[in-house]
């Protein structure tokens, strides 16, 4: 894998929201890591093979979609449609995590079966990348008769994450909160669905039953697509430090409503980005780049800040090695610009505008996965590669 050093960045986004810039221009990456970021004057050149010299252009970590519904490979049953995962790399996710395999046809419901479907969906995606796209899959849907033996052998099998708490069998916090605990002791991350029902089949959930649960997330706090009440919403925000998902597939107006109160108690932190499709509401591939314009544009969240909650904090929840732009983690990146027409100068005026960027190239391991995206407007500019 030859050395690389991407240079003549404009604006260098961490994904880190307590250092949301960086004052750099240039980044090296060796053997699918980052090695170095700095001043190129700075850096040291030896061993670089390739060079990438982006133009002015923005570079993120590449965006993670917090809450996705796959099954095994590019296919959704649910929309009858093939490579929706390799689309959304064209809006810039290099990262999916599965909120649980629920779309699956005939997907068995009883404990040999839910463990099954878990384990197949880990081992499968941990191997198979749809277009590059990492996926942590194998999400545990929740069915009576599970013990604490079950996550125990499911965390030794590469099981990481508990699909989110109501799509299955188990519903309430008084069956719930056992389960919670057993996934939390054998390291899993462990999402609950909250608010409205979303698809036939799933049920409302109350704020009280997510806090009595003991979960790590509130997934699609925003709805999903129908929306909790802002007075349960704010109990979830004021009276928790629970991880708060905002979804594309979700309700627009609660985004506005909640994150004035997520500014108000400084919970940025807290904030992180899914798109929960594919949905009834469809697939779409550029859903979590829409999310942080929303954020940007009608929010007041700045776009460096906006980008971190699809990035850095995703990844400090899923206990990832990426999402960051610093030495040492995976070198999944996002290279983009203002598109053309846009009265933003840069990817983060374009964003802040309303506007979405146009993406001129995707990273994963430091290998490009795209170029210029087929499913964003065209970016102003372009990127250069050659030798060094």
């Amino acid at each position: 894998m030859p050395k690389l050093m991407i240079k003549n960045i404009g604006t260098l986004v961490s994904g880190d929201l307590s250092r949301p810039l960086l004052d750099a221009d240039a980044i090296l990456v060796e053997g699918g890591m980052i090695q170095a970021v700095g001043r190129e004057k700075d850096l040291d050149p030896k061993g670089v093979d390739q060079v990438m010299d982006v133009g002015g252009m923005t570079v993120t970590p590449g965006l993670i979609d917090s809450h996705c519904h796959p099954v095994l490979g590019d296919f959704t049953p649910r929309q009858k449609m093939l490579d929706f995962i390799e689309s959304s790399l064209h809006g810039g996710v290099t990262t999916v995590i599965s909120a649980g395999e629920v779309h699956l046809p005939g997907r068995p419901k009883d404990v040999a079966g839910t463990k099954a479907l878990a384990i197949l969906a880990a081992k499968s995606f941990a191997i198979a990348r749809p277009g590059g796209v990492k996926v942590l899959g194998g999400a545990l849907i929740l069915e009576p008769g599970l013990q604490e033996k079950d996550f125990e052998e499911l965390a030794r099998e590469g099981v990481r994450v508990v699909g989110e708490i109501g799509l299955g069998g188990i519903k309430g916090p008084k069956d719930a909160a056992p389960m919670v605990k057993w996934a939390k002791k054998y390291g899993m991350v462990v999402m609950m669905h909250t608010g409205g029902t979303s698809i036939p089949g799933s049920s409302t959930v109350p704020a009280g039953d997510v806090i009595a649960a003991g979960a790590d997330i509130v997934s699609h706090i925003n709805g999903g697509p129908t929306a909790i009440s802002l007075s349960e919403a704010e109990k979830l925000i004021r009276n928790t430090s629970l991880i708060l998902e905002i979804v594309h597939c979700g309700n627009p107006k609660m985004i506005v409503e909640v994150m004035k109160i997520v500014k108000e108690v400084k919970a940025y932190s807290r904030i992180i980005i899914g798109n929960d499709a594919p949905s009834g509401t469809g697939v779409i591939p550029l859903g979590i780049l829409r999310v942080i314009n929303f954020l940007a544009s009608l929010c007041g969240v700045k776009a460096e800040e906006a980008i971190a909650m699809a990035t850095g904090n995703t990844a400090r929840v899923y206990r990832l090695n990426r999402g960051l732009v610093e030495p040492g983690r995976e070198a999944d990146l996002v290279i983009m610009d203002a598109p053309l027409g846009s009265v933003g100068r840069d990817a983060r005026a374009a964003i802040e505008a309303g506007d979405i960027p146009g993406v001129a190239g995707v990273l994963i391991d430091g290998q490009m996965k795209i170029g210029v995206s087929r499913n964003t407007p065209p970016p102003n500019r372009k990127i250069v590669t050659g030798k060094a």
